[in-house]
């Protein structure tokens, strides 16, 4: 597995996102979802195409690669899980979202396997 910046990690979340609701993502609906300003958001594109996670056509349409896709998919599936198993705990939506996102970095694969594992054999 390809270790990642969380940074990194949370621009390709958003990309995958931005992704599945419009069908198509820019710079700038990444900048607005994360209300970061243009030239940062430039910036990380850059870095994320360097390291090959995503391509950008002529256009600045993006698009993830591979690469890009598969850490995507890793950290949003984290997102998703562990805010869902915090609501079910009580925790209110939006500190569950919040919470999740800042373990979806952190937590090892081995743990978070083990957790989803314990958590769907004990609904």
């Amino acid at each position: 597995m390809i270790k990642t910046h969380e940074s990194a990690e949370d621009y390709l979340e958003t990309i995958l996102i931005l992704k599945q609701e419009k069908g198509m993502v820019r710079s700038v609906d990444i900048a607005q979802r994360m209300a970061y300003s243009k030239p940062s958001v430039s910036r990380a594109m850059g870095l994320l195409r360097q390291n090959q996670y995503i391509v950008m056509d002529k256009d600045g349409w993006i698009t993830l690669t591979d690469a890009g896709l598969e850490i995507a998919q890793r950290i949003y599936e984290r997102h998703r899980f562990i805010s869902s198993w915090l609501v079910r705990l009580g925790v209110t939506p939006e500190v569950a979202a919040q919470d999740a996102c800042r373990i979806e970095h952190d937590i090892s694969t081995e743990t978070f396997e083990k957790i989803r594992a314990y958590i769907e054999a004990h609904p």
